[in-house]
């Protein structure tokens, strides 16, 4: 390359980070996940294993949507048909063979084409990456006018990642991979995270002079800084955090990015007015929200899409998923909430009782051992112990309608479709096959006999 075309290209690289350049507001991401993750031991792709509920390629898409990219493409192996199904609607590029970071680059790159803007580099075994950490990396790259900028860590133990040498100036110097590392070059602790992001101009070029020397014989996007240095282009260091930047490659190292995530949510919800009772026992998901002054027991597990409003109590080791909670209820302990349920202000649902597709309304209770399913439970009416709501025949899902201020006595059997209307009152170990009037008291159980002597001598005297 001639002096004059190389100072151009230095004059144009400064001006793609001009503030006011097209290229400065345009990004592209590229998550690599075509690693298949055996030491896993899964017939699942390693990056379908779940964070919270949420496989680890979904948390590191919403992540990487928050940044509002151009576009988004995700590397995958050929087979990875379901990978590609959580990442939709993005688009996703097939890496055919195993042969490294740099080459899976180049199948993103027959994506993205011609694109000159930014490209950021994630990778969907790093779940737990925030949108602060890839602003501020994003931002340090365009200050510093870099052809690329790699995020680096400091790992308490840095054994499998590759070592960062950084000139005085804080730039890079060089990248050393843990098998290609000498014993001196391993002691150093500051590691590279794999996250990095570059100019998308001439970068087909640039890793097409990657070679494959190294104990793997793969292409390293490692080795890119090196590229860039030779055509003396600057390449950047920034720092995160290693508990933000952990990868994912064993059960062990899943369940630990579990524990982050969690404690995370839970200081994010104690920080905005919810008290937890004993934080580390209590599991939430992506979208749990909890109102203000809400107090979560011991325990308590909360799947997907559950929406607690401001003041309400949900005691010791219930399960809820799929559910809105209004101010003022009072839930558990023992209680699990199935999806599709609206419990309402100032409702009482105890311990050991199922809700599933119902709406308790206003100041209703079921306080302990029932079942309401496929159900309407009217305001202020009772449901009492042992009661049911029988909504399958083995064929059918039908629904229970129960008015308000109603009473269901204990071991009750709402047999349905059935309507109960407001006032009635339905005597204990009553089955109930037929509509209700309101304000009607119905008893429906078999007539008590009585039989004089006739147990006498059926139980053994101890």
């Amino acid at each position: 390359m001639d002096k004059m075309t190389k100072t151009a290209r230095l004059e144009k690289t400064d001006m793609s980070h001009s503030p006011n350049s097209k290229s400065a507001t345009e990004l592209a991401i590229i998550i690599l996940a075509a690693g298949k993750g055996t030491r896993m031991k899964s017939a699942t792709p390693k990056v379908l294993h779940k964070i919270a509920g949420l496989p680890m390629i979904s948390h590191i898409v919403k992540t990487a949507e928050s940044l509002k990219p151009k576009k988004i493409v995700t590397v995958i192996s050929e087979g990875m048909d379901d990978v590609a199904a959580a990442v939709a609607p993005h688009q996703t590029a097939i890496q055919k063979q195993q042969k490294g970071t740099a080459d899976a680059m180049k199948s993103a790159l027959s994506i993205l084409g011609d694109f000159a803007g930014e490209i950021l580099i994630l990778y969907g075994d790093v779940p737990l990456v925030s949108k602060s950490t890839l602003e501020g990396l994003l931002t340090h790259h365009r200050k510093g006018k870099f052809g690329a900028t790699v995020l680096a860590m400091a790992a308490p133990d840095p054994t499998g990642y590759g070592r960062i040498f950084q000139n005085p100036d804080g730039t890079l110097n060089r990248i050393v991979e843990e098998k290609d590392a000498n014993d001196d070059e391993k002691i150093v602790r500051l590691v590279n995270s794999g996250l990095m992001v570059m100019e998308g101009e001439d970068l087909a070029e640039h890793l097409d002079k990657i070679k494959s020397k190294n104990s793997q014989g793969e292409f390293y996007l490692t080795d890119l800084p090196k590229i860039l240095a030779e055509e003396k282009i600057v390449t950047g260091v920034i720092r995160g955090d290693f508990y933000e930047l952990r990868g994912v490659n064993s059960r062990s190292q899943l369940a630990e990015l579990e524990m982050a995530w969690q404690h995370r949510k839970r200081l994010e919800l104690m920080d905005e007015g919810v008290t937890l009772l004993d934080p580390n026992t209590v599991y939430f998901s992506p979208d749990t929200k909890i109102g203000r002054d809400s107090v979560i027991g011991p325990g308590v597990i909360f799947g997907p899409n559950v929406n607690i409003e401001d003041n309400v109590e949900i005691r010791a080791y219930c399960h809820i998923e799929g559910a809105k909670i209004k101010s003022g209820a009072q839930i558990g302990p023992f209680a699990r909430i199935r999806p599709d349920t609206i419990i309402d202000e100032k409702t009482r649902i105890g311990n050991f009782v199922e809700v599933k597709n119902s709406y308790i309304k206003k100041g209703a209770k079921a306080n302990h051992l029932g079942y309401i399913g496929d159900a309407e439970l009217g305001a202020h009416s009772n449901f009492g112990c042992g009661a049911i709501t029988v909504n399958y025949d083995g064929k059918t899902k039908s629904k229970t309608i129960i008015g308000d201020h109603v009473m269901v006595g204990s071991n009750a059997s709402l047999i349905a479709p059935i309507e109960i209307g407001d006032g009635a009152y339905i005597a204990a170990g009553s089955t109930l096959t037929q509509n209700v009037d309101a304000d009607d008291l119905v008893v429906a159980r078999g007539k008590q006999t009585n039989l004089k002597g006739k147990a006498k001598g059926r139980m053994k005297k101890e």
